[in-house]
Parts: structure tokens; C-alpha cells; sequence
């Protein structure tokens, strides 16, 4: 057994994805869904097979074991997933690098001198070191235990704190340039990129370090610097505190979010576990489908100043987009971390609680906006809030928002309904199909039985050889591929089988083993026995239609004997029915 197989069969592929994906179970059996991670979906499509340790949607295509999956969602090669899940999971590797590739190496080594930053800045920020860092911290109401808690550090301003503590291991200096930690100057040489500032470590939704933003200490410019893009940082796809966050998230059913470091470790520190931080990028689509894959309700809570309002509008139709039930926390004035030190996490807390819907935030600054005294400032509120009205896929919730709106702008309902009747595109249920669809139910029952039981296969294959009626099941190339695997190995897995299939067999197995037949999930020994006496008296049938068949022929042609002979045996089959 390869080393990629005893950690795969060491885990438990639902609790992987489970990590990244909210998963119900469906049924009795093994199966559990849940919302794609890989396509926009408001209807589950995404399936996990426990037994069989493998995943597939059927919406945009996705699928495979547990590797494919960590590969894909964090974005990294094979060997580097296989690490991943077996450090998750307890499970102790070689201590050698043979079993990597370049790439993991290489990234390897980036996280490696990732965590080695994040250790050194820490400590100098808790040494005599780092005493006017700690000084600014502790007066933005950071305690000690925070600095803790997030890892928080220190940049010294000579430039070459970090190269020398980087210099101390064996990294080579094109890696140590990739890693961004360290520019290049005119002459060659490398220089720390952070100077003079308070470090705050970003990490991967794994918990990785994988970035860092510095903010300064001094005048220097820009006030807060974050790392460049590498191999293992791509700023669209993080948001800060999401690797302490996601628990409290589904725990809760909701996110916070907030736009700054200082933001984030506030709201954490007020009890409000479930924040994250978009730390100075706009909002991806990338980035809300990290967060809707743990919760689908969201509490936006941007600075209380111009920029944030306008920040907060575009966020809104980008969660919309995506499916999340929007509120807005809005804040007397300033930022969250400065109206909790202000008036203290209860306050925060409470505020939280009583959030507005957004269509009740977007009216609000409509009215402000524009003049709601004549019919052009109603008319361009109107529009202004109409594309958020537009994005409510569910018509009842959308109609029930339209109306309160009408009231509060002072609009008539009737118009309003009439306009977002007009400008919205018909909408048409998607129609789910799976290759499994029209497949007749005991030939999925069956393929289940053989794939699932090595008794079922001991006791049907044998038979299943014999008898050559199942050439005519719509299954009959995954029973043939069923048949001959169990010669070379009886005792075979899932996996087993799964390799020797082509793409469209795969997809029909997997769509077999995952379709939604709750209560009949069972294909054991005694209903084996069931099947072979079905499929017994269904050749004696067919046995004796062919034999009426051939009596009749032989008849119409005159030849007697001939008829009197298969007449005799057709008795001798139907005495044994």
C-alpha cells in the first residue's frame, strides 16, 4: 500500500470537507450535501459518499477523493494536500522530502519562512525590543493576551532583522525573494520589506501564515503595507481571522464582517468570534464564497465614514449575487474597534442584534441622498435601490421588500411592483439531472450491493458470469468492469474500480451511489438471493417467449417434428417454473 493510501484510508473524507463545507446527512446511508464550494448554487447539488470516500457535483461537474478536493480548495499540489490532511488528521509522515514535487518544495519552504517570521516579529514585539509597538497596541486597546492570541509582532527599522534570521537556514535566494518578505536593492543585495512597523500575521483558511500587513509606526507611507502575491498568497482569496472564525460562523449562522486587522481583533476580543476582515481589498466574489460555504447570513460593518458607506453598497451586491442574506451594522462614528473601546463589547453586542436588513440601510441613504419631497428624488431613490430589490431571488421575500420600500420612499406600491415586475428576467427552476436519472432501480441497487459488499459479490458474481441477461441493463459496462476487477481482486475497493472506468462511467457510478432513494439503501446477502431468484425466472420467461417464438415459425413452415420437439421442451420448462 503507497503512502498516498494509508493516510486516505486513514481519514474520514466527510469530516475533511466538512471542514470547508456545511454537509447534512441525507437518508440512512452514507450520503451528505451540500452547497458546491466550486459554483454559485442555491439548491445542493454537491454530494459526499462517506463510504465510498469520494465527492461529486452534479451541477458544475466537480469530483473526486479527498486530495482533489484539499488541491482544489487551498489551491495546491498533491503533495502538498497529502501533508495537509495528514498533519489535520495525527498522522506522522516520512521525515524526507522524497515524496514531494518542486512546487511543494517550494511552497514548502514559503510557509516555512512564513512561520519563522511570524515567530521572530512576535518576539521582538514581547521584548524591550518592541516596547513602542507594544505602547501602540495596548493604547488601541490590544491587551497582552490578544498579542497573543493573533500572533501580533514587530518589525524592527534596520532593514535587516529578518534577513539575518533568515539567513541563519539554508533557503536559497531566488525563494527568499519569491517569499516577499525581503526586496532586492539596486546593488543585489536583499533588505527586510517591513520596517518600522506592528506586524499582524494573515493567515490561510488552514491556518497557515501566509502574509503579513505591517502598519507603521512612524510617517512612513502607505500607513498600512501588505505582502505582494507569491505562490501562496493571493489577496482575493484570504480574509483575515477566517481560520479562527469559520467554527463560530456555523456555530452561530452568521458572519461579521469588518474591514481592518485592529477591527477584526476588537470584535473577536468583544466575544463576536465570527469576524473577518477584508483588510484593504474590495470584496471578491472568491472571498464570499469562502465565507458561504459556512454561513449564508452576513452582518456588514464597515467604518461609519463616507468611504465605508460606499464601500458597504458595492459589498451588498456582491453578497447578493452570491446568495447571502445581508444586514448592516452602522456605527454612531468611527470604526467597530473604536466604538467598543468608546462603549464597550455589550453595546457592540447589542447593536449586532439589532441590525437592519440592507434594503433597510440602502432606503435610509437614499432619503439622504436624494430629495424625497418631489417626484424626481423619489424617482431616482427608486432607482437607486432597485438593483438590490432585483438581486432577492426568492419572489415572495423580493415582493415583501418592494412594498416596504414603496411606503418608506413614499412611492406607490402598485408602480413600484409594475416597474420590478418589467425590469426583472423571467426566472426558470433549474432542472437537476444526473446521468443516473431513467436508470431502472435495482440495476442501482444492485451495482451498489456489488460495490459496497464483498458477500453480495461472492454470492451474485458467479451467477451474474452465467447468465449473460444483464448484457442488456443500462448498467451492463459497469457490471462487465464489476465482473473482471473481482477476478484480479476480490476483496476490491471503490477506488479500485474507479480506475479502471472511463469519464462517463465514472460519472454514472458515482451518480448510481448517490442517488437520493432513502429507504432502500440496502443491498445485502438477502437481497441478493432475492435478485438471482428474479433474474432466474426472468430467463426461464424469456426462455419460454422464444421457444412460443420458434414453435410458431417451425408450424408456419410445415415442419412437425420440429414443432412436436420444441413443444416437448417447452412443457419440460414450464413444469420446472
Amino acid at each position: 500500500m503507497t503512502l498516498a493510501e494509508q493516510v486516505k484510508n486513514s481519514v474520514d473524507i466527510v469530516r475533511v470537507i466538512g471542514e470547508y463545507v456545511r454537509l447534512k446527512k441525507v437518508g440512512a446511508g452514507h450520503r451528505w450535501v451540500g452547497l458546491c464550494p466550486f459554483h454559485t448554487e442555491k439548491t445542493p447539488s454537491f454530494s459526499v459518499h462517506g463510504l465510498h470516500q469520494f465527492y461529486k457535483c452534479f451541477g458544475c461537474g466537480a469530483g473526486g477523493d479527498v486530495f482533489k478536493f484539499v488541491m482544489e480548495m487551498e489551491g495546491i499540489p498533491f503533495f502538498e494536500a497529502l501533508q495537509l490532511i495528514a498533519e489535520r488528521n495525527g498522522i506522522r509522515l516520512p521525515a524526507r522530502n522524497e515524496f514531494s514535487d518542486e512546487e511543494s518544495r517550494r511552497r514548502q519552504a514559503l510557509l516555512e519562512m512564513h512561520a519563522l517570521a511570524a515567530d521572530f516579529y512576535h518576539s521582538l514585539l514581547m521584548s524591550p525590543v518592541g516596547e513602542t509597538a507594544r505602547a501602540y497596541l495596548e493604547s488601541r486597546g490590544v491587551a497582552p493576551r490578544e498579542m497573543e492570541e493573533f500572533c501580533l509582532g514587530f518589525a524592527p527599522g534596520s532593514g535587516r532583522a529578518l534577513l539575518g534570521k533568515l539567513g541563519q537556514h539554508a533557503f536559497p535566494l531566488e525563494l527568499l525573494e519569491l517569499s516577499g518578505l525581503l526586496l532586492r536593492r539596486e546593488d543585489g543585495g536583499l533588505y527586510d520589506r517591513f520596517r518600522q512597523r506592528v506586524m499582524f500575521p494573515i493567515h490561510s483558511e488552514s491556518g497557515k501564515v501566509i502574509a503579513f500587513g505591517g502598519r507603521s509606526l512612524g510617517d512612513a507611507e502607505p500607513k498600512y503595507l501588505n505582502s505582494s502575491e507569491t505562490p501562496i498568497y493571493q489577496k482575493s482569496s484570504v480574509l483575515y481571522n477566517l481560520h479562527r472564525a469559520k467554527e463560530a460562523m456555523r456555530r452561530l449562522e452568521a458572519a461579521v464582517l469588518v474591514e481592518g486587522y485592529l477591527d477584526a481583533i476588537a470584535v473577536w476580543s468583544a466575544g463576536v468570534q465570527q469576524v473577518v476582515a477584508v483588510c484593504g481589498t474590495a470584496l471578491s466574489v472568491a472571498q464570499v464564497r469562502m465565507l458561504r460555504r459556512h454561513t449564508d447570513r452576513i452582518l456588514v460593518n464597515l467604518d461609519a465614514d463616507e468611504a465605508g458607506a460606499g464601500a458597504t453598497e458595492r459589498y451588498i451586491q456582491t453578497l447578493l449575487a452570491e446568495g447571502m442574506q445581508v444586514r448592516v451594522v452602522e456605527l454612531a462614528g468611527g470604526d467597530p474597534h473604536e466604538f467598543i473601546t468608546r462603549q464597550g463589547a455589550e453595546a457592540y453586542r447589542r447593536l449586532l442584534e439589532s441590525a437592519p436588513s440592507y434594503y433597510v440601510w440602502l432606503a435610509s441613504r437614499a432619503r439622504k441622498r436624494f430629495d424625497m419631497r418631489t417626484a424626481e428624488g423619489r424617482v431616482a431613490g427608486f432607482k437607486f435601490l432597485l438593483p438590490a430589490i432585483q438581486s432577492v431571488s426568492d419572489r415572495i421575500e423580493r415582493a415583501a421588500i418592494a412594498n416596504e420600500v414603496a411606503d418608506y420612499l413614499g412611492i406607490d406600491r402598485a408602480i413600484l411592483l409594475e416597474e420590478l415586475q418589467r425590469s426583472r428576467k423571467p426566472e426558470r427552476a433549474p432542472i437537476r439531472r444526473t446521468p443516473a436519472d431513467g436508470i431502472p432501480l435495482r440495476e442501482k441497487m444492485l451495482l451498489r450491493g456489488l460495490v459496497q459488499d464483498p458477500q453480495v459479490r461472492d454470492l451474485l458474481l458467479p451467477a451474474l458470469e452465467e447468465s449473460r441477461q444483464w448484457n442488456q441493463f443500462a448498467t451492463a459496462e459497469l457490471l462487465r468492469a464489476v465482473i473482471h476487477l473481482h477476478r484480479q481482486k476480490p476483496d476490491f475497493q471503490y477506488a479500485d474500480l474507479e480506475g479502471r472506468l472511463t469519464e462517463s462511467q465514472k460519472e454514472l457510478l458515482a451518480a448510481i451511489l448517490l442517488a437520493d432513494n432513502t429507504g432502500e439503501e440496502s443491498f445485502g446477502v438477502e437481497q441478493a438471493a432475492g435478485f438471482l431468484s428474479q433474474l432466474e425466472k426472468e430467463r426461464r420467461q424469456a426462455a419460454v417467449r422464444e421457444l412460443k417464438k420458434r414453435i410458431q415459425e417451425t408450424e408456419r413452415s410445415g415442419d412437425l417434428a420440429q414443432a412436436l420437439r420444441l413443444t416437448e421442451e417447452l412443457n419440460a420448462l414450464l413444469r420446472c417454473s
